[in-house]
C-alpha cells in the first residue's frame, strides 16, 4: 500500500475524467506489481522530475500525480477549457463552400485542418513563446513540401521573442513581422480552416494559438490578400469575374476622391465644358476648397463606418444607413459640401468594402488619404509621384524572405494564380516563390 496525492486546478480540468481515469483505477487496483501507467486509462500520461516543468503542465490543465517513494511525477491529461463551438465565419463569408470557422481552442482548430488533409506528413510543432504566461504556439506545415530555410527562419524568429506574455495571434503578428511601421501587412490572417489548409498544401506555414479564432499564414504576398476561398469554389468565369470587380473596386477607392480634387483644383481643362459648368454650379455656394470639402466627407464616412462596427450589432447597420443619409443630406442643404462630392466619397467608400482582408483594408484606406493629400498639393502630378513611390516601396517589401509582389515581380514558376486564375486542371505548379520541395501539384 502506497500513499498518493493529486494536484490540479479545478477550473481548467475535467472532474469526471479525474474520477473515472485516475481516482477509481488507483483505488480499485490490487496488483502491487503493476506500474502506474499500466492501469490509469487517461488519454495521455507523461512523467517529469523538474518542479518548474510540472507547474507549467498543471497550469495547462493537466493533473499531477505524486506517489510515495517515487522521484518522478505523473502528468495526466484531463484538460477542460471552456470555449465556443465551431461556428460560421464572420469576416470571410462565402456563398458557395464550407461555412466552418476557427474558434479559440487550438486543439479544435488543428482537428479542423486535419479533417481536410488526412496526411501523416502534416506536422504540428508546439513552442512556448512567453516567459510568464507560458503561451503555446503551434507551427503547422507539410514536412514533404515546406522549404527548410523558410521553416528555420520562422522558428528562429519565434524563439528569439523575449516577452512575458503573448495572449493571441494578433499580438504575435506584431512581434514577428519584419517592418513594424509599414502600412502594408506581410502576414495573412484567416479565420477559415479550408483556406489555411490550401496554403499548407502549397508549402506555406500556418500558426495557431489558444485564445485566437484565426490562423496566421506565412509568408504572404500582396496577391494573397486579394484572393479568397470562393475564387476557386466558383466556376472559372464566375471566380474571375468577382476578382475583376475587386480590382476595379481597389482602383476606385484609391483614386476617385484624389482624381476629383486634382481635376477640379488644377486641371479643369480636362473636364468637358457641360460637366465643368454643372460642377461649378453645385459648388457655387460652398465656402471650402474642393480638397477640404472632400476631406470633411471622407472623415465623416470613416466615423460612420467605425461607429457602425462598435455599436451593438442589431443597430449597427441602422446607424450606418441613417447616419450617412442624414449627414449627407444635411451637409448638402447647409452648403457645406456639394452633391457631387457626396457621390464621389460614397463611391470610394463603398468600393473599399470589397477589400475583404482587415489589414489590407486599413492599408488601402490610409493610402487613399495620402493620395488625396498629394492631389490637393500637386494635382495629377502628385498622384503619379505618390503612386510610383508606393510601387517602389512595395517592391522593396519582403515577407520572411519572399518578395511582396511575387510571382509578378520577380517572376517565379507557378500556376499563374495572380490577377486571374486558370482552369483548375491547368494549375500544375505550387507557388515557386515559397520554394516548396515538390513544385508540381499533379
Amino acid at each position: 500500500m502506497k500513499k498518493a496525492a493529486i494536484l490540479y486546478i479545478d477550473t481548467i480540468t475535467d472532474p469526471k475524467s479525474i474520477e473515472d481515469n485516475i481516482i477509481t483505477p488507483l483505488l480499485t487496483n490490487k496488483d502491487t506489481t503493476k506500474e502506474i501507467t499500466d492501469f490509469i486509462t487517461a488519454q495521455s500520461i507523461t512523467t517529469k522530475k523538474v518542479i518548474n516543468e510540472i507547474l507549467i503542465e498543471i497550469n495547462k490543465g493537466n493533473v499531477a500525480l505524486f506517489v510515495e517513494g517515487e522521484s518522478q511525477v505523473y502528468l495526466i491529461g484531463a484538460t477542460q477549457f471552456d470555449g465556443r463551438s465551431v461556428e460560421k465565419t464572420e469576416n470571410e463569408n462565402v456563398v458557395k463552400g464550407p461555412k466552418e470557422a476557427f474558434n479559440e481552442k487550438a486543439a479544435t482548430n488543428i482537428s479542423l485542418i486535419r479533417k481536410r488533409t488526412k496526411n501523416e506528413k502534416l506536422v504540428v510543432e508546439s513552442v512556448v513563446i512567453s516567459k510568464r504566461s507560458n503561451n503555446d504556439l503551434y507551427i503547422l506545415y507539410q514536412k514533404d513540401l515546406v522549404n527548410e530555410k523558410l521553416l528555420q527562419n520562422v522558428k528562429n524568429r519565434v524563439k528569439s521573442l523575449d516577452v512575458d506574455a503573448i495572449q493571441n495571434l494578433s499580438l504575435l503578428e506584431q512581434q514577428i513581422e519584419e517592418r513594424k511601421y509599414s502600412i502594408f501587412p506581410t502576414i495573412l490572417y484567416t479565420e477559415r480552416p479550408d483556406r489555411a489548409t490550401s496554403f499548407l498544401e502549397d508549402g506555406y506555414i500556418v500558426l495557431l494559438m489558444d485564445n485566437s479564432p484565426d490562423a496566421l499564414v506565412l509568408p504572404a504576398t500582396f496577391w494573397s490578400f486579394y484572393h479568397n476561398s470562393e475564387d476557386h469554389y466558383l466556376r472559372f468565369a464566375y471566380g474571375n469575374f468577382t476578382r475583376l470587380l475587386r480590382y476595379l473596386a481597389l482602383f476606385i477607392t484609391l483614386f476617385t476622391s484624389a482624381v476629383y480634387v486634382a481635376v477640379v483644383t488644377y486641371h479643369s481643362e480636362m473636364v468637358p465644358p457641360d460637366l465643368l459648368l454643372a460642377i461649378a454650379a453645385t459648388r457655387e455656394k460652398v465656402p471650402f476648397p474642393a480638397a477640404i470639402e472632400v476631406l470633411i466627407m471622407e472623415f465623416a464616412f470613416e466615423l460612420i463606418r467605425e461607429a457602425g462596427l462598435r455599436v451593438p450589432s442589431p443597430i449597427g447597420p441602422t446607424i450606418g444607413i441613417v447616419g450617412a443619409l442624414i449627414l449627407g443630406q444635411a451637409a448638402v442643404q447647409a452648403n457645406i459640401v456639394s452633391p457631387i462630392v457626396v457621390i464621389v466619397v460614397a463611391l470610394g467608400g463603398l468600393s473599399s468594402f470589397a477589400v475583404g482582408d482587415i489589414s489590407m483594408n486599413f492599408a488601402i484606406r490610409i493610402s487613399r488619404f495620402l493620395l488625396l493629400l498629394s492631389a490637393s498639393l500637386f494635382g495629377l502630378y502628385g498622384i503619379t509621384v505618390f503612386f510610383t513611390i508606393g510601387m517602389f516601396y512595395m517592391v522593396s517589401l519582403k515577407s520572411f524572405g519572399v518578395p511582396y509582389l511575387s510571382p509578378m515581380t520577380p517572376t517565379y514558376k507557378s500556376s499563374s494564380d495572380t490577377v486571374f486564375r486558370k482552369v483548375l486542371k491547368n494549375e500544375l505548379f505550387r507557388p515557386g516563390y515559397v520554394k516548396p520541395k515538390d513544385l508540381k501539384k499533379r
